[in-house]
């Protein structure tokens, strides 16, 4: 648990998030330009959209489609209960419930990628598929979030079709969702042709994005004072009972013990890529630190440690019983 941990915890895209922080607590004169930000977003936000699609693009719906009906009642699901816990027992305003909700209902390619190198590591197979569900369930929960923030928001007023016509029109649904549907058209074939855009290039911008989030970050961190038990606590309690219900889900679904755990952490996961990139140009207004202190500071290094043996544990559990 401790190598997965330290592993995650040192990458350079974990480690630019840490240095914005740190920059902006010595008080540095380090900040982005208004336009270098929009840039690293509408990038970030179209290459996900994009090789989501090609990911997808590569499974047949006779293989997938009850895991995938599974997956996005999830997506779907996961932001609207975190919303009422954060907005009616946490006590949260409404913008930061609903930005949280966001990084909630997506998912953490890296914590996935973590629990793929665990199983393999355990002799433990899993279907090939899988990759497509982490592309299914890393949009809605975020566009359901901001639909939720924009309807129920203090300043309220604004009519339903609105908002819909808003946040489809929106630049962060747009990039999302119009990315998925051109990599599901053009497939493994055509993403082929700019790949060398959208495949090398996308960590070392990732890093630069985290950066720049990691200096808002630390603007804020003094808000955590007076939220930081509530953080903490909803930042555990709903991995741990959206993984075990993703468990039993992936179980109906026909998944094996591979699968099912990787679906647990689908469920479970916390977004710290796309959701952020999506909060900050929908939702300006939301405190980054503490939606990316739930996720980021939280959910990640819980489910990388103790959360993945939780949930094999529980998904083995689950099949010896059938």
């Amino acid at each position: 648990m401790l190598e997965i941990l330290l592993s995650s915890l040192s990458s350079p895209i974990v480690l630019a998030f840490v240095l914005g922080v740190f920059a902006t607590l010595i008080k540095s004169d380090l900040k982005f330009p208004d336009s270098l930000y929009q840039s690293l977003t509408i990038y970030l936000l179209f290459a996900i959209g994009i090789k989501g699609g090609v990911k997808l693009s590569g499974s047949s719906f006779s293989e997938v489609y009850k895991i995938s009906i599974a997956a996005i009642f999830m997506s779907c699901m996961i932001p609207v209960w975190a919303y009422l816990i954060l907005r009616f027992l946490a006590k949260f305003d409404s913008i930061n419930s609903a930005a949280m909700a966001a990084h909630f209902g997506s998912v953490s390619v890296v914590t996935f990628s973590q629990t793929s190198v665990y199983l393999e590591q355990k002799g433990i197979v899993s279907e090939g598929f899988m990759p497509a569900m982490l592309a299914i369930m890393e949009v809605p929960a975020i566009m359901i979030a901001i639909f939720i923030a924009r309807k129920y928001s203090d300043s309220k007023g604004e009519s339903g079709s609105k908002i819909m016509h808003e946040l489809i029109t929106g630049k962060g649904s747009l990039l999302l969702t119009g990315g998925l549907i051109i990599g599901l058209i053009t497939g493994k074939k055509g993403f082929e042709q700019v790949s060398p855009f959208f495949e090398v290039p996308f960590k070392g911008i990732l890093c630069l994005f985290l950066l720049e989030v990691g200096l808002v970050t630390g603007r804020r961190l003094s808000d955590l004072r007076k939220v930081g038990f509530k953080l903490i606590f909803f930042g555990i309690l709903i991995p741990v009972l959206n993984g075990l219900l993703g468990s039993m889900l992936a179980t109906w679904a026909g998944l094996g013990v591979g699968g099912t755990t990787l679906f647990a952490v689908l469920c479970a996961s916390a977004s710290y890529i796309a959701a952020p990139a999506a909060i900050r140009m929908a939702l300006p207004e939301a405190n980054p630190g503490y939606y990316l202190t739930a996720s980021l500071a939280i959910a990640f290094p819980f489910n990388v440690t103790l959360g993945i043996p939780l949930y094999l544990n529980f998904s083995e559990w689950l099949h010896h019983l059938n």
